[in-house]
């Protein structure tokens, strides 16, 4: 045990380049918890990232961001589905939060 306090038992799933709806979670589910994604886009002009509840797209960055790391606060929790992330060939993503497995 290390001794570190674990109040919310966040997860994290990673997320390559190129993915188109990937599941965050096992199964991913309704009510599912989205606290944040850590975007790194290497090549500003494919580096779009969405993420869908169930069938709901949102945008979250588009491809004329430029270059660099993204941290982008959500605190959402799913309404329609499992959370859901598309990636371009130019952007990962590391998805923190609470998934159903």
């Amino acid at each position: 045990m290390s001794g570190v306090n674990q109040p919310y038992a966040y997860n994290y799933e990673t997320v390559a380049a190129s993915q188109t709806a990937q599941v965050l979670g096992g199964t991913g589910a309704i009510g599912d918890y989205l606290h944040r994604l850590i975007i790194t886009d290497v090549t500003g002009s494919t580096g779009t990232v969405t993420i869908l509840d169930g069938s709901t797209s949102i945008p979250v960055m588009t491809s004329n961001s430029g270059t660099g790391v993204y941290n982008i606060e959500c605190n959402m929790r799913s309404k329609t589905g499992p959370w859901k992330v598309t990636t371009g060939a130019g952007a990962t993503v590391i998805a923190v939060g609470i998934f159903s497995a």
